[in-house]
């Protein structure tokens, strides 16, 4: 499920780099590779362990960002009988990285690729991330092969799941798939994209899930001033994206049946968190009657309207009970369920950018086989769960200092401003202290009230009190670290 996204256009201004720097350092982000790191990624790129069987004939294609050169996915599409057939390949990382040497523990302790709007931060050395491991077009590369049948109405009929060598045909990207598909000009193995992508959206529906079209937001320098703006997703990002969530699902339903593996899980929001994004909805003048599901009012929305796009980011809020559930020998946990997949749900897809999924392959692969899983994915199952928890929270602390940075740069020149916003949350100990969100730019900020409680749910009028990217001596000795970057106080 998506995140966040924020990108900064351009080189960003040196106070913009400096505090994100700063937040680097300030979150203890780990920047350089240790030598004996990068030494043993040189190695495995020459020995890796390959499978026997050959899949290189089957012309696979990936679907990234123009810029992606970490390629975790590519896939082949194609009809079967009335149904249709989805070969999705998944790059083996276990086929280069070692248990508990030197690439593994430093995967261990970096837990995923962080983003920041100026870099990112890899998983692996970028020898294997961005090279021998990912899956470049016209390379053979060891991969995860999963094979899935899905019916005419595109439920799953048959799964399968083996190593193979593959070979990517083409790198393309979502702008390029978009215009292929429009304009009737696509082949089949890609034009079924839209086909398949419409029927498991309408399952999606059908079960009671939920997909955010999430927009990247985008700060854009503009003669030294920041300007907000949001890039809606096309209708090819959510067809491509139901591929990768038919893979997890099916990866989950394995592993249950196996009763060994490892979930991603969220419970059903709690009330208070929809209460406050129903603030945030009346704060963006978006209507959400009371009778109107969550899940429906999503649907709705178009990411292309700036207070929807505003408001999609804000949903994100309510993925952030999400969490790993190991479990093994059968004894399966209380919740296998995830709230907005609306059913069981790993993550597998993405092991060049995230730990688990490379321990969720092997549960697979095993499970598929017939096999007990490696010694080495069971004793780890355990500490896993810590370990992902502490990475998610490192991930969200990133992206919540990101967004205090970028906002503030957006609002640098604009204090003693006033604008019109809405309470969305109060501090229950503190009233008089809270969040608001504007109508205009859209941007969550903290609101001090001097004394008086704040009107929770209402609309006002705020100043800008504070506006600073760069971190001061109250940000270092402070306990929120880069929090309260934006601040505001009623006109």
């Amino acid at each position: 499920m998506p995140r966040r996204h924020i990108r900064v256009s351009g080189a960003p201004e040196a106070p913009l780099r400096a505090a994100l720097t700063a937040l680097r350092t300030e979150l203890g982000v780990p920047e350089s590779f240790p030598p004996e790191v990068l030494a043993e990624a040189e190695r495995s790129t020459k020995a890796p362990v390959l499978p026997s069987y050959d899949a290189t004939d089957l012309p696979l294609f990936t679907i990234d960002p123009p810029a992606s050169i970490d390629l975790d996915q590519a896939m082949h599409l194609s009809r079967q009988g009335t149904g249709y057939r989805v070969r999705y390949a998944i790059a083996d990382v276990a086929a280069f990285v070692v248990p508990g040497r030197a690439v593994d523990t430093e995967a261990h302790r970096r837990v995923t690729t962080l983003y920041f709007p100026d870099e990112k931060i890899p998983l692996h050395p970028p020898v294997l991330s961005e090279g021998a491991a990912s899956l470049l077009p016209g390379q053979i590369r060891p991969a995860a092969l999963w094979t899935i049948d899905l019916d005419a109405d595109g439920r799953t009929l048959a799964v399968d799941v083996r190593r193979a060598l593959v070979r990517s045909r083409a790198k393309l990207d979502y702008a390029g798939v978009q215009k292929q598909i429009d304009s009737r000009t696509a082949e089949e193995p890609l034009a079924l994209l839209k086909e398949i992508g419409e029927l498991r959206k309408a399952l999606e529906v059908d079960r009671g899930g939920i997909s955010l079209n999430v927009p990247e937001q985008e700060i854009i320098d503009r003669d030294h001033t920041y300007e907000l703006t949001f890039r809606a997703p096309l209708p090819a990002d959510g067809w491509n994206a139901q591929i990768s969530l038919l893979t997890g699902m099916a990866a989950a339903d394995l592993m249950i049946a196996n009763g060994t593996g490892v979930l991603r899980t969220l419970p059903a929001a709690p009330d208070g968190a929809v209460g406050r994004l129903r603030r945030t909805a009346h704060a963006l003048h978006i209507d959400w009657p009371h009778h109107v599901s969550y899940a429906q009012l999503v649907r709705s929305l178009d990411p292309h309207r700036p207070r929807h796009a505003a408001f999609l980011q804000e949903c994100t809020t309510l993925l952030r009970g999400a969490g790993y559930t190991p479990f093994r020998d059968g004894q399966l946990p209380d919740i296998t369920t995830h709230a907005a997949v609306a059913a069981p749900y790993a993550h597998c897809t993405a092991p060049l950018r995230r730990l688990v999924d490379r321990y969720a392959s092997e549960l697979c692969l095993a499970a598929a086989a017939g096999e007990e899983p490696p010694e080495w994915v069971l004793a780890s199952l355990d500490v896993l769960r810590k370990e992902m928890a502490d990475g998610a929270r490192r991930a969200g602390a990133v992206e919540r200092g990101c967004v205090d940075i970028v906002e503030a740069a957006l609002l640098k020149d604009r204090v003693g401003e006033v604008f019109d916003g809405c309470v969305v949350d109060v501090e229950e100990r503190q009233p008089s202290v809270g969040t608001v969100q504007l109508e205009s730019p859209a941007i969550i900020g903290r609101i001090e009230g001097g004394g008086a409680a704040l009107p929770l749910g209402e609309r006002l009028r705020v100043r800008l009190t504070r506006a600073d990217p760069a971190p001061d001596a109250q940000d270092a000795q402070g306990s929120q670290g880069s929090q309260a970057k934006v601040r505001f106080a009623p006109a």
